[in-house]
């Protein structure tokens, strides 16, 4: 037998390795497809993906500034005061005053914001459970530690780390035409 018999063809090995873009691209269109998904379930009960992330992040704490809620939902502090406004309009959320501080207004649930988010979280629960809970435990672990590898590098990434510098610098380097 010879060598070209036992070794697979040169396309088959290249097919093999998968191509960081593809599934970077996988990832952006499966997350478009499952917040499309999530916002048919949620408008059902009346609310937005942006509602429903203000009234479930205050399920979890209640009282804090509009700039802790938009530290913690990645957002800027002016697209959560237009949406607070338009939820404490609509009786989901109200604003208090903080003892001791003038500028600053804690962010709390009304009766009416608390059981839209029970019901969301219902929701949520259901439509994770009909999707990522098919897949075999293992598998949910492998990708749940894969998705963490991923995010602490965007984070080693974002915070200017000397490595993910670099690469950037040489890949603009790459792209931008020389003087």
């Amino acid at each position: 037998m010879s060598s070209a018999e036992i070794l697979p063809p040169q396309e088959t090995v290249q097919e093999s390795a998968a191509d960081p873009i593809r599934v970077w691209l996988r990832v952006a269109r499966l997350q478009q497809r499952l917040s499309g998904a999530l916002a048919s379930e949620l408008r059902v009960i009346g609310l937005s993906i942006p509602q429903f992330d203000v009234l479930s992040t205050l399920t979890e704490g209640e009282g804090v500034t509009q700039q802790d809620l938009a530290e913690r939902l990645y957002v800027t502090k002016g697209n959560v005061s237009g949406l607070l406004d338009r939820m404490e309009e609509g009786g989901l959320v109200e604003r208090r005053a903080i003892p001791g501080d003038r500028r600053s207004r804690a962010v709390h649930l009304t009766v009416r914001g608390r059981e839209l988010a029970a019901r969301g979280l219902v929701l949520q629960k259901a439509f994770v459970d009909a999707t990522l809970g098919t897949l075999p435990i293992a598998d949910v672990n492998e990708l749940d530690r894969l998705l963490r590898a991923w995010r602490d590098a965007a984070r080693i990434h974002a915070e200017g780390d000397a490595r993910s510098s670099a690469s950037t610098s040489a890949a603009r380097s790459a792209i931008e035409p020389s003087m």
